[in-house]
């Protein structure tokens, strides 16, 4: 490997989130550090650390809980089908709330305990735009006055709260009747919330003298002197909160707080919204920030008993959210997929099949991208890993900088869209709509703008030959002289693969036991041996054309009519067959034969495919929830892993460390943003800020346009997860109030939700920012980063023109819901 290329392995999937991830080992404190801090910085990390690879561990319970679910009910359905029940009953297979139930609540448990290690690895998200512009000194300083004013007062109060909420939990014996007739005790859950609240608040120790360590002598002389007095401030503070009668002017501040304040409530909102902003740009940790700016202003705004009423009830539900437990799921599933290679060997395989097209790396890009941003849903993570496998490739091929790079740029964004996307997940509940009809939802719209990437690639092609030439001798793999027989021939083998394998589903073959299943391995038996026996193509072929035929002209419409979609399907394989026939002469008999290229294709790009597409599919087609698919993703990633022989004990473990990182960074912002947004719910804020927007007499549109403007400005300085999670929530009133293309309000959300991730997938594209540019740099340094900017202007556009379509036809996102839906 070239010295300035970086190494794959030291590259983390989650970059563009986990900013600041500490790079020395836990313990390891600087020795100039001062003295009685080192040992204290030392311990708590250790403790944190050990905490943290106990609770990544609980990620395998939680995939061998949900897995044994979908296999327990699947099998149970298909074996009484199938006049099979006494085995099912032999087997006591069948749905179990008890599955669903632990699931959850290992979920759960698994991000709020681990918040203190997450912190300790630091991993929490941060505007650092303007923070990073800042000397050392003056972020230390920051950080150490933030940490003692926000981060130790309110996680006390988080501390306290959830102790005394899960402390009468256990003493009543509290269960869960209200979605669970089961009924399980709850306290086992949310002993998590002490503990993670806990644990965060003695990591904030070390991160203070860490700062102090930063910021020099002679300032932390200066606050090490008024510790005593903060220290004596933040005890009358928190007892003066939860034990007033026992200081001295408990009960005046209990009475203060109790008091109406002469501000209306919605004002109280708008400075509290004001407070949160100022905060947030100044570059202190969002999720903090947003649990102690909650405490305050609910305490003024409303009451303390009701503040931390809300706290509870919002951090309870986050926990046990049965939707949002496909988060940690999902990222464990592509970070095995990443870590075992399977996306390089996609590529490779991928690019030597398109060895012979002009923009063949451009294609196999823009492939590799699709299917990757189903497997991570993440962003950084895709341009990063595409940025290594083609950008020396690129270069070496005498291809455009400018239009690579945007192609990566732009693949790698449409992790935000594709499903199971980590945004959309998110996204569901914060809308309050399905996240299954999301996913259902964002399928057309991303393949859509796949296809225009592909389109706008291969026609800058076709125009200047030059930006992608065919590439080098030396790059393409050897074939037989009947390349393109050979083409033909496996996409004819592997459409009637699909079709057959659609029709199992459909319940065609349905009339015996396991009917689809076994018309399945007979068509698999004998692709395997054309493959592998040229004679048996006589046969082969020919059936393979009849069988698709036939099926072309038997679905015809009610009038006997073809549809277009028959018609072209019709044309595409009598274009196979003719292309087929040429291997049929005396010389075929010869000299054809398959390449050893398409057993790397067959290598490389099924295996992650069928995962991916068995995952996304029993979501969309409604046989699994998102966290059921989720699991199955993870296990067959972890099954793969296995069978590339690329599964090991540590490098596993390595995956759930990351997968336990990125689920926290995550899932506590989630907590905290939920928190906020109720408690500024409370006060009224956002019906304020909705009369007043409507009262300007805009058309929706318009008014639709400008939400969009903000949410795409916003995208540039911050993260998708803040915007999803803060902004959106603000805005939802008034998008809710806007009567457009008369959709209800259901459609509605389902519709803006799309366009919010299409309008944030823009805004990665897009300067001054564009924190895609800096992934591709650091990971193709001999690349100008201006190119990189033209190149993903260009691709700016592009998404642009995919946002105004969605923005006009709404029923491109809305069709395929209400059609799997019937």
């Amino acid at each position: 490997m070239a010295a300035e290329e970086p190494n794959p392995e030291d590259l983390e999937i989650a970059d563009e989130l986990i900013a600041e991830r500490r790079a020395e080992e836990p313990g390891e404190t600087p020795e100039d550090m001062t003295s009685w801090q080192r040992p204290i910085t030392a311990v708590i990390d250790v403790i944190n650390h050990r905490a943290g690879q106990l609770i990544a561990l609980m990620l395998v319970p939680l995939i061998a809980i949900v897995v044994w679910e979908v296999f327990s009910r699947n099998g149970d359905s298909i074996l009484t089908n199938a006049g099979l029940g006494w085995i099912s009953d032999a087997l006591g297979l069948g749905p179990t709330l008890i599955a669903y139930d632990m699931s959850r609540m290992i979920a759960g448990v698994l991000w709020m305990a681990g918040a203190g290690y997450g912190l300790m690895r630091g991993v929490h998200i941060r505007a650092d735009f303007l923070y990073r512009n800042w000397s050392d000194k003056t972020q230390a300083t920051v950080d150490a006055s933030l940490y003692l004013l926000f981060f130790i007062p309110s996680m006390i109060f988080f501390t306290w709260v959830a102790s005394e909420f899960w402390w009468k939990a256990f003493i009543n014996g509290e269960t869960n009747q209200v979605d669970s007739a089961w009924g399980p005790l709850l306290w086992p859950a949310r002993i998590a919330m002490p503990i993670g609240g806990a644990l965060l608040l003695l990591q904030g120790l070390p991160e203070i003298f860490r700062a102090f360590h930063k910021m020099g002598k002679e300032r932390e002389r200066i606050f090490v002197r008024l510790l005593p007095i903060y220290l004596i401030g933040l005890v009358w503070l928190v007892l003066a909160v939860f034990e007033p009668q026992m200081v001295p002017g408990g009960e005046w501040f209990e009475a203060l707080t109790k008091a109406k304040s002469s501000l209306d409530k919605p004002i109280i909102g708008l400075i509290m919204l004001a407070a949160m902003l100022f905060v947030i740009f100044i570059g202190f940790p969002i999720a903090f920030t947003l649990v102690f700016l909650a405490f305050v202003f609910g305490i003024w705004g409303d009451s303390f008993l009701k503040t931390t009423f809300i706290f509870t009830l919002q951090t309870n539900s986050s926990m046990l959210n049965d939707q949002l437990m496909a988060v940690p799921l999902f990222v464990l599933m592509g970070i095995v997929m990443e870590s075992a290679g399977l996306m390089e060997r996609l590529f490779s395989s991928i690019q030597m099949i398109m060895s012979r097209v002009r923009g063949a790396l451009f294609i196999a890009v823009l492939i590799v991208s699709t299917i990757f941003a189903a497997a991570t849903g993440i962003v950084g993570a895709s341009v990063t890993m595409l940025g290594i496998m083609a950008g020396a490739t690129m270069s070496r091929a005498g291809y455009d900088v400018k239009l690579a790079a945007g192609t990566i740029t732009a693949g790698g964004t449409l992790g935000i869209l594709i499903p199971p996307s980590i945004m959309l997940i998110v996204l569901g509940p914060v809308l309050e709509v399905s996240t299954l009809d999301l996913f259902r939802a964002a399928f057309v719209p991303g393949a859509m703008l796949a296809a225009l990437y592909l389109l706008y690639t291969l026609g800058r092609c076709w125009l200047n030959p030059s930006l992608g030439p065919i590439l080098s001798e030396e790059d393409q793999p050897e074939t037989s002289k009947f390349y393109g027989a050979e083409v033909a021939l496996i996409c004819l083998g592997v459409l009637t693969i699909c079709r057959v394998f659609g029709l199992g589903i459909g319940g065609t073959f349905s009339v015996i036991p396991f009917g689809g299943l076994l018309a399945l391995l007979i068509v698999l038996a004998v692709a395997y041996q054309a493959y592998r026996k040229l004679p048996i193509l006589r046969i082969a072929l020919p059936v393979a054309v009849l069988f698709h035929l036939y099926m072309v002209f038997a679905n015809r419409g009610d009038d006997g009519s073809l549809s277009v979609m028959s018609i072209v399907m019709a044309a595409f394989i009598l274009l196979l067959a003719f292309l087929g026939r040429h291997i049929y002469g005396q010389e075929a008999e010869e000299k054809f034969y398959f390449a050893p290229l398409w057993d790397e294709f067959f290598a490389g790009l099924m295996p992650p495919t069928i995962l991916i597409s068995f995952a996304l599919g029993s979501i969309l087609l409604g046989f699994a929830t998102p966290a059921e698919a989720a699991a199955m993703g993870a296990f067959g990633a972890i099954l793969l892993s296995i069978g590339y022989r690329k599964f090991t004990i540590k490098g596993f473990f390595d995956s759930m460390i990351k997968t336990l990182e990125l689920t926290v960074l995550i899932m506590f912002l989630v907590a905290a943003s939920n928190f906020f947004g109720a408690q500024f719910s409370s006060l009224g804020t956002p019906q304020l800020l909705t009369d007043i927007l409507l009262g300007t007499d805009l058309s929706p549109y318009i008014m639709l346009l400008l939400v969009m403007a903000l949410i795409f400005l916003l995208g540039w300085p911050l993260e998708w997860v803040p915007i999803v999670l803060i902004v959106v929530p603000i805005l939802l009133p008034v998008v809710q109030a806007l009567d457009l293309h008369g959709l209800d309000r259901y459609d509605l959300m389902v519709w803006f939700g799309i366009l919010v991730a299409v309008n944030l997938q823009t805004a990665w594209l897009s300067p001054p920012v564009a924190l895609s540019a800096y992934f591709l740099k650091g990971v193709v340094p001999n690349w100008d980063l201006k190119d990189i900017y033209l190149g993903m202007m260009q691709f700016m556009l592009v998404q642009l023109t995919g946002l105004v379509l969605l923005l006009i036809f709404p029923q491109l996102v809305l069709w395929l819901p209400a059609w799997m839906s019937q």
